[in-house]
C-alpha cells in the first residue's frame, strides 16, 4: 500500500464508520493497527466528526464527518479529472 496523508486515513475511517461500525471493522476497512485507530479516533471525537454509541459500542460518522468526506472525494475528484469519463 502507498504512503497515505492523514487526511486520507481520516476519510477512510469515516467512510468506514459511516451508518456505525464497531473498532474492529473500522480497523479493517481503514487499513489501520489498533494503536493507530485509537489514536485517529480520539482526535475525531475531539473534533466531533465521529461520535461513540455507548449502548451499541459502535462509531458513527456525524454530519460534520460527513460534511468532511464530501469535501474530501470533491477535492480527489478536482484533482484527479482523468477519472470522469
Amino acid at each position: 500500500m502507498k504512503y497515505r496523508s492523514r487526511t486520507e486515513i481520516v476519510a477512510m475511517i469515516l467512510d468506514a464508520a459511516n451508518g456505525g461500525a464497531t473498532k474492529t471493522k473500522i480497523m479493517y476497512k481503514a487499513f489501520l493497527s489498533y494503536a493507530q485507530l485509537r489514536e485517529y479516533l480520539s482526535v475525531l471525537i475531539e473534533n466531533n466528526l465521529i461520535e461513540y454509541i455507548e449502548g451499541l459500542q459502535t462509531y458513527k460518522t456525524t454530519e460534520k464527518g460527513l460534511n468532511f468526506l464530501k469535501m474530501h472525494n470533491e477535492i480527489g475528484e478536482l484533482l484527479n479529472p482523468q477519472k470522469q469519463e
